[in-house]
């Protein structure tokens, strides 16, 4: 069960006379967004008191910045409390924050993804967050992916998984399962009934909600509902190995398919179905194509979970400024006002509820809303390292022809031997 740790109430801590709010201070040499628009007609409300014009910082993703500014005038007119907002490499984003979260050069926030989890709480840099009453307020694997070992450490803003595309000129109807999907596409006389990105090393996040159909996840999860790396899940796969193996000699999946290759194969109209993210909405819309968005169809006696990447922000846990840090992230950048405008900045679906009810107005993204009922966050714990290590290269291996019960028994004895070190 999720739940968050237990400490004053934020409204308490906040009216405590006195309060000193010191910020980090920002790296000179990284684009800094500034703050400028005028406070919103619309300010939020915020439980805390102007702070005298103290200091946040906030390092994010330099192509969310604009989107941020308005929220931290906002929070500004109504606290006192100046938001910086630092527009930084999402490439080096996680490494600098783990490297200067503790030398006074680090930001009191940082935007990140959830599978960072198990990194930043190992080198101990995020501190726990207080949603309180409003942890009910998100997706349910918005906050499922933002909780470690039974904590919430990330205030969510967008969800993205996996769905299929289909080619409703080609195909009007969706596909009931995957072999449906596949008799769809070869009736429409397409090329390739359907297409996911592989290549020579496999890519296993693509093939995952297959794998779990046949009811084989990568780890179980304790009693708390964090992932197990003792509890390794892998080898329940023979099934979906074998199936894979199928795939691979009907040519219905190849390592010949790259992204680029069945970007290339849907956008020219050769291909019915495909296998993709959000990410790649606009290439197919801007390609013309009648698209449509399904849930991924099961090849196996279960539904077909895809992972799901959840995208939030984390406070540092050695900045001085913790309780604004909380107070900002909870009642500002966890409204909908705010997650619609980041929603609008990157077109990826809101974690908070209602604003991701307002965008499922789009068809296409009610069609990703839909697809991710079943969708599991990316495990974050370490030992997810061990699991890709080896997994593409044994499916890839599968695909090209390579026994699949003996491939996928090396695969879960080598990962077990990489995890147990």
């Amino acid at each position: 069960m999720l739940k968050t740790k237990k400490s004053l109430g934020l409204g308490a801590v906040l009216v405590t006379a006195g309060l000193l709010i010191t910020a980090c201070s920002s790296s000179t040499d990284e684009t800094v967004t500034s703050t400028s628009p005028e406070p919103s007609s619309s300010a939020m409300e915020s439980n805390s008191p102007a702070a005298g014009g103290a200091d946040l910082v906030v390092w994010v993703d330099s192509e969310r910045a604009d989107a941020l500014a308005q929220p931290a005038a906002d929070y500004e007119a109504k606290t006192g409390v100046h938001v910086e907002i630092v527009g930084r490499d999402n490439g080096t984003l996680k490494d600098d924050f783990i490297q200067q979260a503790n030398s006074g050069s680090g930001p009191d926030i940082t935007m990140g993804a959830h599978d960072w989890l198990g990194e930043l709480t190992a080198n101990g840099v995020v501190a726990p967050l207080e949603l309180g009453d409003k942890a009910g307020d998100y997706l349910p694997v918005a906050l499922d992916a933002s909780t470690y070992e039974g904590t919430v450490y990330e205030l969510p803003y967008a969800v993205e998984n996996l769905a299929v595309l289909r080619n409703a000129d080609l195909v009007p109807e969706a596909a009931g399962d995957y072999d449906d999907m596949i008799a769809k596409g070869e009736a429409a006389g397409a090329e390739y009934p359907f297409v996911v990105e592989q290549g020579a090393e496999g890519n296993p996040y693509h093939l995952y909600p297959f794998q779990t159909s046949f009811d084989a996840p990568v780890f179980g999860r304790d009693d708390a509902g964090s992932y197990d790396s003792t509890q390794l899940k892998l080898g329940d796969g023979d099934k979906f190995a074998e199936w894979l193996g199928e795939q691979g000699q009907e040519g219905n999946m190849s390592t010949e398919i790259t992204g680029d290759i069945a970007k290339e194969k849907f956008t020219s109209g050769d291909a019915a179905f495909w296998l993709t993210g959000p990410w790649n909405l606009t290439a197919a819309t801007e390609a013309g194509i009648n698209v449509a968005v399904d849930a991924i169809p099961a090849p196996g006696p279960s539904a077909a979970a895809p992972f799901a990447g959840v995208k939030g922000f984390f406070v540092n846990e050695y900045s001085e400024n913790k309780v604004a840090a909380n107070d900002f992230l909870v009642n500002y950048i966890g409204t909908e006002d705010v997650q619609l405008a980041l929603y609008e900045s990157g077109k990826i679906l809101p974690a908070l509820k209602a604003a991701a009810d307002t965008a499922a107005a789009d068809p296409l993204v009610r069609g990703f809303l839909a697809a991710g009922t079943d969708a599991v966050p990316m495990p974050a714990i370490p030992a997810m390292g061990q699991v890709w290590q080896y997994w593409g290269i044994a499916e890839a291996a599968i695909l090209d022809g390579a026994d699949p019960d003996s491939t996928w028994t090396k695969l879960t004895s080598d990962v077990e031997a990489a995890i147990a070190g």
